[in-house]
């Protein structure tokens, strides 16, 4: 490797400002022989001169700087480059653009000044990941959100751009425990929201499940240290249950004369916690920890499918299919390109195991993802095409008239991480959607005026409404009328973020002529009355009309369905008086002299979200509020939120609204912590058991009379010997509610007592 650089590095290279020792040489340089001995054993081109000089300049330009760890710097652009080539399969021009991916912005080099030393494309690829990094748009919106869009704008024009972010992204997760706890919440939960789906729907999977399981890890470091301790503890269990189960197998495929590798796949920790949490079991009844996974080698790739098939009869000549869950994603791949299929039979146990059967080069794509397949300057094969495909409606989205960037981000995710159903037209043209998308969404899938006329379909020939959701398999005809027009309420029957899309631009396209009429109508009130247009005023209307924007009021104002009358102009005459006064009083006191005795109002004190905020009652009451979306109750995991007020919201960590919190609005996440909290909060049990006369008169005599425990609400339901009872009652904290559980799991017939909190219905949907 060369070491003289000044045919190439310009003179003005940042001044150094701290020594690396020679230990930390050697570790640099071993770390960099590392990247470039697992390119060296790749398929790819070998153009090892442009990756050393990359190396170097990196190097150089960032000598001096150290991550919070306190490491050298270049070490994080080193492993990006190794993620980037060893993890997802990237070739020369991206591991030099790792190498190179922070240099623009955190040093005074320019996009320019890569361009001239790597070229053009090297150069855009790094700017692309500048431009992600930098990302801020208005006071009204989320910087986060914002980022994300740049994300995805860059995806259709370098698809490279977001897989190297997503190996930055893969490093920052392990290495986020040399953060503080706040930026460990925000970042977590940015990736469960946004990147972990997103490497999803990219088909990276083990990039997923990590990134799933690190962002889990930080949100949930209790419940992952148990989970992780129990997995170890079954190992020697499960081993010999595999074992059993795989030998027969194994050896049918040796008679097949099959060149195979055969392993057992665990769970993630946070795929476990997730079935865990939904279906309210404990580590125990978790029964299929496990799958097998077939991978089988194969050089001609017309005889794979055919082989999948032939291993999937020989696995159900051996043990008992479960007929319900037989997934061909052979003949019908995934959206995201992977390939595979999938079986589930009786293990020796009783239990039910799942198998997936690739071949060596479905396997690839499934763990790295088919976008690291990209065929630059190649033109597109199949994999290509579909993910085209992808990202065109990738663009749909970006070009949603919706100004609201956590709005931008929910439609999105309607993509990301959706189960998928497969419907065919009536010609057999094929199309993916997420699952419970409906007649609508094909209409608007494909193309806008379909959609926008669309009055009803067929679905197998059978009349339906346009509401009607639809099941992978379905063959779906659309019918219109030139004399439909889209509705606003369609919208609740739209799965797809693209249809969405097209919907809202579709009203904007009808409703603009009425919005420019209510316009001029809420202007000419304003003007007859002395008003000026302001954010006080604005919100006064939207209240008092019940609409979230100044665009619905507008256009419900040029449709007539609402009028400004007295009451109106009295409120905003009594607000605009009540603002007016309130701004006098503030001028008056700052002209006061220091000689006028002036009330003083005490300030709360700032809260510093860089240390972890105590939650706790005193003798003003306490210190925090309880979101309403999750009502956590003390000893839950919680995380807390800064409100504008200057008060701390206590959200449950994957409560649906934290989610979008921590992913948008990360400078304002506060890590928290219970101290003895004097109080009662509210606290849901479900509870199911065997129906017997005075079971419930039973229940709520123990609750009330001997544990002492005020109940809120109460409902019961009994079904075929069956009943199911919804308790709300007043607890101090979760061991309260445990030994609850636990004492209601002692009455006679009663099979299981657990608590639910209410948000998790709507996630687990």
């Amino acid at each position: 490797m060369s070491t003289s650089l000044s045919r190439w590095i310009p003179q003005n290279m940042a001044t150094e400002v701290q020594y690396t020792t020679p230990e930390e040489d050697q570790m640099i340089e071993d770390a960099f022989r590392d990247v470039l001995d697992g390119y060296l054993k790749s398929n790819h081109r070998k153009k090892v001169e442009i990756i050393e000089r990359a190396f170097q300049f990196a190097k150089e330009a960032h000598k001096g700087i150290r991550r919070r760890s306190g490491e050298p710097y270049i070490l994080h652009p080193i492993a990006v480059a190794k993620i980037a080539s060893q993890e997802i399969g990237l070739g020369s021009t991206s591991i030099c653009a790792a190498f190179l991916h922070d240099v623009v912005e955190d040093t005074e080099y320019t996009v320019e000044d890569i361009e001239r030393h790597f070229g053009k494309k090297i150069a855009q690829i790094v700017a692309g990941l500048t431009k992600i990094s930098g990302g801020i748009f208005g006071d009204k919106a989320s910087a986060q959100a914002e980022n994300f869009r740049k994300l995805l704008l860059t995806m259709s024009e370098d698809i490279r751009v977001v897989l190297i972010k997503m190996a930055d992204r893969l490093h920052n997760m392990r290495t986020l425990g040399s953060m503080a706890p706040n930026k460990q919440y925000k970042i977590a939960g940015e990736t469960l929201y946004i990147y972990a789906p997103l490497a999803h729907r990219l088909g990276l999977f083990a990039i997923k499940t990590e990134l799933e399981d690190l962002a889990f890890k930080y949100e949930h470091p209790n419940a992952y240290e148990r989970i992780s301790k129990q997995i170890a503890e079954s190992e020697q269990r499960r081993s010999e249950v595999y074992a059993d189960f795989a030998a027969p197998i194994k050896r049918r495929l040796d008679e097949m004369g099959l060149k195979y590798d055969a392993k057992a796949r665990v769970k993630s920790v946070y795929s476990i916690w997730k079935k865990m949490e939904t279906k309210k079991i404990p580590f125990s009844e978790v029964y299929d920890l496990y799958a097998m996974r077939i991978v089988f080698d194969c050089d001609d790739r017309a005889k794979e499918k055919q082989i999948c098939w032939n291993i999937y009869s020989a696995i159900t000549d051996l043990y008992r299919l479960h007929p319900e869950r037989t997934r061909d994603w052979v003949s019908v791949p995934k959206a995201n390109g992977y390939q595979a299929l999938h079986l589930t039979v009786m293990g020796p146990d009783g239990n039910w195991i799942e198998v997936q059967i690739r071949s060596r080069h479905m396997d690839e794509i499934a763990e790295k993802g088919f976008a690291a397949h990209w065929k630059y300057k190649i033109g597109e094969g199949d994999e290509e095409s579909e993910l085209s495909v992808w990202l065109k409606t990738i663009k749909d989205i970006l070009d949603d008239p919706e100004p609201s960037a956590i709005d931008f981000l929910d439609t999105l995710k309607l993509n990301l991480f959706a189960s998928e159903i497969v419907v065919f037209t009536p010609t057999g043209e094929l199309i993916t959607l997420p699952a419970n998308a409906t007649v609508l969404d094909v209409a608007f899938s494909l193309h806008s005026d379909l959609g926008s006329h669309c009055i009803a379909g067929k679905v197998n020939h059978k009349l339906v409404p346009m509401s009607t959701p639809l099941k992978s398999g379905d063959q779906v005809e659309v019918l219109t009328s030139q004399q439909q027009q889209p509705q606003p309420e369609w919208i609740n029957y739209l799965a797809t973020a693209k249809a969405k899309t097209r919907l809202r631009k579709a009203l904007l396209k009808t409703r603009q002529p009425l919005i420019n009429k209510g316009k001029e109508k809420l202007d000419a009130f304003l003007k007859e009355n002395g008003f000026e247009e302001n954010n006080l005023i604005a919100t006064k209307l939207m209240g008092m009309f019940h609409v979230t924007n100044m665009d619905e009021l507008c256009y419900q104002l040029g449709n007539e369905e609402i009028e400004f009358n007295d009451y109106v102009l009295k409120s905003l005459k009594r607000a605009n008086e009540r603002s007016s006064a309130s701004f006098l009083k503030k001028i008056l006191r700052i002209g006061k002299t220091s000689t006028t005795k002036e009330p003083e109002t005490k300030e709360k004190p700032k809260i510093n979200t860089k240390e972890t905020y105590v939650l706790k009652y005193d003798q003003h009451g306490a210190n925090f509020k309880i979101a309403d979306c999750c009502a956590p109750i003390p000893g839950d995991e919680v995380m807390g939120f800064v409100d504008e007020n200057n008060e701390v919201v206590v959200h449950a960590p994957n409560c649906p609204r934290a989610m979008v919190l921590k992913s948008s609005y990360g400078s304002r996440i506060v890590s928290t912590r219970w101290e003895t909290v004097n109080g009662k909060f509210l606290a849901h049990v479900h509870i199911e058991g065997i129906d017997r006369h005075g079971i419930l008169q039973e229940l709520t005599q123990m609750i009330s009379n001997q544990l002492g425990m005020g109940i809120r609400k109460l409902n019961i339901e009994a079904e075929n010997e069956v009943f199911g009872c919804e308790l709300w009652v007043r607890v101090a904290d979760t061991v309260v509610v445990e030994d609850l559980c636990a004492k209601i799991k002692k009455v006679e017939g009663v099979k299981a007592a657990t608590r639910i909190q209410d948000w998790e219905k709507v996630t687990a949907q």
